[in-house]
C-alpha cells in the first residue's frame, strides 16, 4: 500500500519524505532494540520517540515511514536526517493505539 494512501486515510501531516513509496508491514513500539529486532523490511512504524536514533534504526531495519502520535514534533535534525536518508516522517495527534488499530484495519499486516 502506498504511503500516500495510508496519509490520506488517516489524516496524517505529512513532515518529509517520499509518500509514495510502498508498505506492507506495521510495526509499533518505543524501545529501539525491539524494533530493530522484530520490524520487517517495508514496514510503517508507530511511535512516540521522535529524537534523531528514530532515523537510523529505520535504516537498518528497512522502515520506510514513521508516524509520531500524541502530538509530538519531530525536531529538525531529525527531519534532516530522515530526508538524507529517504525515510517518510509522518505526525499524528491521535494516540498510538488508534493509529495501530487504522492501520490494521487498512490490511497491514504485523
Amino acid at each position: 500500500m502506498k504511503i500516500s494512501k495510508i496519509v490520506e486515510e488517516l489524516g496524517l501531516e505529512v513532515c518529509c519524505g517520499d509518500c509514495e513509496m510502498e508498505v506492507q508491514y506495521g510495526c509499533v513500539g518505543d524501545l529501539l532494540s525491539e524494533v530493530m529486532a522484530h520490524a520487517k523490511p517495508n514496514s510503517i512504524w508507530v511511535t512516540v520517540q521522535s529524537h534523531v536514533n528514530v532515523v537510523a534504526v529505520s535504516v537498518i531495519a528497512g522502515i520506510r515511514a514513521i508516524v509520531l502520535c500524541n502530538g509530538h514534533n519531530f525536531s529538525n535534525e531529525t527531519v534532516k536526517k530522515a530526508e538524507s536518508e529517504g525515510i517518510c516522517l509522518l505526525r499524528s495527534d491521535k494516540s498510538p493505539f488508534e493509529i495501530v488499530g487504522k492501520l490494521y484495519r487498512l490490511g497491514l499486516e504485523p
